[in-house]
């Protein structure tokens, strides 16, 4: 069975600055892929790639057998990537349910007409997109909130929010950026196991994120980036005791002396 995604020796460069250089690598249906990297290492440039916000300098990404490397967000999206945001993207004065049916719209097929006079075609995509979003809604625990509007959640909701709106387009691959970014402990353990059972529906999961502990507890492979360039891949335990690893985040001996002169 071919990889999922593969990234072949992408490289993004901002005028004079290289953000991310020759970087590689691929994963197959079904796994959870970690990104991790000290600040500036040129995770999301690489995230922002792969999910299209912008194209990379050098380099091709694939996924499903498909070249996507040049292809618009809003086309990338129907072939199965789905992703949420760092920063919430969602509309605050509507409730929880219309957050995650304005995200399955664009799946629909009927006109502004065909809506409005709310003919049979219509009628029945709008109750389709309904059943979705609440399954979805029931499946990330936001039921008892669906009626709420996305303004006055807490931020532990709106990640739920997010995640929910992102797996109603039933993708084959989901992006989770900074997925447990200011959720308290317990948030983030039970975000965890949110991860495990989205993996269980046969979900690719490509995850970028600060947090160590979730990282390492739900991934089953991790890319490690550094100033831009992949210096290590493999199981939690591996990337944890890579001496590159542990350099990229502590510093060598030369320069922990220099800090503290």
């Amino acid at each position: 069975m071919p990889d999922l995604l593969e990234v072949k020796n992408v490289t993004r460069k901002f005028g004079g600055v290289v953000a991310n250089k020759g970087v590689s690598f691929s994963f197959e249906s079904g796994k959870v892929i970690g990104l991790i990297g000290p600040n500036g290492a040129g995770k999301s440039t690489l995230f922002n790639m792969v999910s299209a916000i912008f194209p990379p300098t050098e380099g091709e990404i694939w996924f499903a057998g498909k070249r996507i490397d040049r292809l618009p967000a809003f086309k990338v999206s129907p072939l199965g990537i789905a992703r949420t945001f760092q920063n919430l993207q969602v509309f605050k004065r509507m409730t929880v349910l219309e957050n995650v049916m304005v995200g399955l719209h664009t799946s629909t097929s009927s006109g502004i007409l065909s809506a409005a006079f709310k003919l049979p075609k219509a009628k029945k995509e709008e109750e389709t997109i309904y059943q979705q979003a609440w399954e979805e809604i029931e499946f990330v625990g936001l039921e008892d909130v669906a009626a709420v509007e996305a303004g006055s959640l807490p931020l532990g909701k709106l990640r739920l929010l997010e995640l929910a709106r992102a797996l109603a387009t039933k993708p084959q691959l989901l992006l989770l950026d900074e997925i447990a970014a200011g959720l308290n402990h317990q948030e983030t353990a039970e975000m965890s196991d949110l991860i495990f059972k989205v993996r269980d529906r046969g979900v690719s999961i490509f995850v970028v994120e600060h947090d160590m502990d979730l990282v390492m507890r739900v991934s089953d492979r991790i890319i490690v980036l550094d100033q831009g360039e992949k210096i290590a891949e493999g199981t939690p335990n591996e990337v944890q005791n890579d001496p590159r690893v542990i350099e990229a985040y502590l510093g060598n001996d030369e320069e922990k002396e220099e800090a503290t002169v």
